[in-house]
């Protein structure tokens, strides 16, 4: 790689802010980012001792050796005198068909119960109902969200001998603190935090600040007299290189931009190494937000939001649109092969089979993402900025009026969207279902999940070519294969690319007007948010359009663009505007975005990313082990960051 070249195009091609120069705004920005290796290495050597942090048992006769995470253990007691069919239906599931959970014989005799022992599952509510198998009666029904590890007993019997049958559930042993690991972490990392901004806040002291400057004088002095000597001087090179003030300080560029992008990069990094295995660390079933859906569409926006100004920058240094049309071109072709190989591992596993090749994945998306909002950008961006009439009544909002062309293509491009998903005839499914299949809608469409979307993926790439295993699996029973990186969905996340140009056609039109890009950015965000609030009703299943990963449905895209500007003010006033933060550690990440998502694909299953845990069924150790994963990968892009390594296609 040619560090130099690869950097420097870097920090022009994105540049929105003049540079500072001089001895206070390099000891500012310096010393954080040279000290924060011992930051990182002591925050892994904290996360180490959370593999002892889950509450152990206390309860001698616990059922917990034979019980899985997120597992308890129910018996059910029938003191009645008829057989007793228990079934099982997850709060999680809308519109779902009770499940079989097992059969409860008669009592043998009178004070004499029958007992079953059953497992549930413990990540959501449950809802149990008894019913008699002789009378096919519903006996009683029972809501309860059990603990993890923890024992219940469910007495079912007829109350003061009537035929009244009461359901009273008891809990035998407690449940285990599965979520205490994570408050330990949290509690944790957020004292790192403070720490760092303490550490911050000091170094910006008038007088230690002096006393850095006179201590990097006084070492570059002795540098000068020992290379006369001829001493050797390395270490104290590296130590005044820090400190003293470039000879030409290049152009900065927004930090809050790349740590926006670490932010969101190393929340998908988390969550796909397994993110302590809680259930929302893993992305939802079907409609809804966990934390594992904000990460991609936010790395979607930023996408774009950079593409603006690189766009912006290319022109203005005399580059002809055809050319970067080109390069465009190249690197879609490249993110879009890297991808392939990525979701495709074939290590120890043979020859790769093609007829199972997947084809559509997260590099893939942001390759046509990309692709489409550069190509859109291309053909409105102007190659000046600073010529445009003040007394113009659009003048207040050229931002969005310049580039109308581009916003009719993409409501032209939802239009499309909306047609193939409401009108688009399925077969064996109604018309504009956007839902699971599966036992979902009382098991009346099990084989149309996601609908049109679902349907042109597999009518498009074929079944075996797309994601074989949804998210709606676990909770819907569903068996089709249905990808959430599929066709239709990437027509909304041009959507969201596009948002995410909108946010970079502020930033450079309002160059250095902090207030405007701000109030602007919040607008949008209550744009959209007004937007999402009318699609989904301010509800999660009874919406025009329900908020849905999987499809990525158009008001998933309106709630995450909502999401991403109010987020992106906060970041840009915090790290940009008032410089509270330096962004690290996320800054670094989001520098090296590429090769930090490649590499944690392809080397997941390397030590020291995985290793084999004593206890496989413990969240403390699946936590410890995906941060101590995570953690890694933003050391490993600090010192890349360090050394001026950046990998860029």
């Amino acid at each position: 790689m040619k560090r130099g070249k690869i950097r420097k195009k870097r920090e022009d091609t994105s540049s929105v802010l003049g540079g500072r120069e001089g001895h206070e705004e390099n000891i500012k920005m310096a010393l954080p980012e040279k000290n924060y290796g011992v930051f990182v290495l002591a925050l892994v050597a904290l996360l180490a001792a959370f593999c002892v942090a889950e509450v152990p048992s206390r309860h001698p006769r616990r059922k917990a050796a034979t019980l899985k995470m997120d597992e308890a253990s129910l018996t059910v007691n029938n003191e009645l005198d008829s057989e007793m069919f228990v079934s099982w239906l997850s709060d999680h599931c809308y519109q779902c068909v009770y499940q079989p959970l097992g059969v409860v014989p008669a009592r043998p005799a009178p004070g004499v119960p029958s007992s079953v022992d059953f497992t549930v599952g413990t990540q959501h509510g449950i809802n149990l109902q008894m019913n008699s198998s002789a009378l096919n009666l519903e006996l009683c029904t029972v809501q309860f969200h059990f603990g993890e590890h923890g024992n219940y007993s469910l007495w079912v019997k007829n109350l003061n001998d009537s035929s009244v049958v009461n359901c009273s559930l008891v809990t035998d042993t407690e449940p285990v603190s599965s979520y205490l690991p994570i408050l330990i972490a949290f509690v944790s990392l957020a004292g790192l935090a403070i720490l760092s901004a303490i550490g911050s806040t000091i170094m910006r002291l008038d007088t230690v600040k002096n006393l850095m400057l006179r201590l990097g004088n006084s070492m570059e002095t002795e540098r000068l007299i020992n290379s006369e000597l001829g001493s050797p001087g390395g270490i104290v090179e590296t130590a005044t290189d820090s400190i003293l003030p470039n000879p030409a300080s290049p152009i900065r560029r927004l930090r809050s931009l790349d740590t926006f992008r670490g932010i969101s990069l190393v929340i998908m990094v988390f969550v796909n190494y397994g993110g302590g295995r809680y259930w929302f660390f893993r992305h939802e079933s079907w409609n809804g937000l966990t934390v594992a859906d904000l990460v991609f569409p936010w790395f979607v926006f930023i996408m774009g939001t950079s593409t603006s100004l690189s766009v912006s920058s290319a022109l203005r240094s005399g580059l002809t649109r055809f050319s970067l049309f080109a390069k465009v071109l190249w690197r879609s072709t490249q993110l879009f092969l890297i991808g392939v190989f990525v979701i495709n591992p074939n290590y120890c596993q043979g020859p790769l089979a093609w007829d199972t090749l997947r084809i559509p994945g997260v590099l893939q998306r942001l390759a046509f993402s990309y692709l489409a909002v550069a190509a859109l950008d291309l053909c409105v961006a102007r190659n000046r900025l600073d010529n445009l009439p003040e007394d113009a009544w659009w003048h207040s909002a050229r931002d969005f009026l310049l580039y109308w062309p581009a916003w009719l293509c993409v409501v032209v491009l939802e239009t499309v969207w909306l047609c193939l998903t409401f009108l688009l005839p399925v077969p064996g499914c109604p018309g504009g279902y956007l839902g699971p299949g599966g036992i979902g809608d009382m098991g009346q469409y099990p084989n149309c999940t996601g609908g049109a979307a679902g349907y042109v993926d597999r009518w498009l790439l074929g079944e075996k070519h797309i994601y074989q295993t949804p998210s709606s699996r676990l909770i819907y029973m569903s068996h089709m294969p249905f990808d959430p990186e599929g066709v239709l969905g990437s027509i909304n996340s041009v959507l969201m690319a596009f948002l995410g140009l909108q946010a970079g056609k502020i930033l450079l039109h309002y160059k250095n007007q902090h207030s405007s890009i701000m109030s602007r950015f919040l607008i949008w965000g209550l744009v959209l948010g007004v937007i999402s609030a009318t699609l989904t009703k301010c509800s999660l299943n009874e919406g025009f359009i329900p908020v849905n990963k999987n499809l990525w449905s158009l008001s998933y895209v309106t709630t995450l663009g909502c999401f991403a500007f109010v987020f992106l003010v906060l970041v840009y006033y915090t790290v940009d505007v008032r410089k509270w933060w330096s962004g690290a550690p996320f800054f670094y990440p989001g520098m090296n975005s590429i090769l930090v998502y490649v590499g944690h694909e392809v080397l997941e299953e390397y030590f020291p990313f995985r290793w084999r845990m004593a206890n496989s069924q413990s969240h403390a150790e699946h936590l410890t082990q995906n941060l101590l994963a995570t953690s890694c990968w933003v050391l490993i892009s600090f010192v890349l960051y360090r050394k001026k390594i950046f990998w860029k296609i």
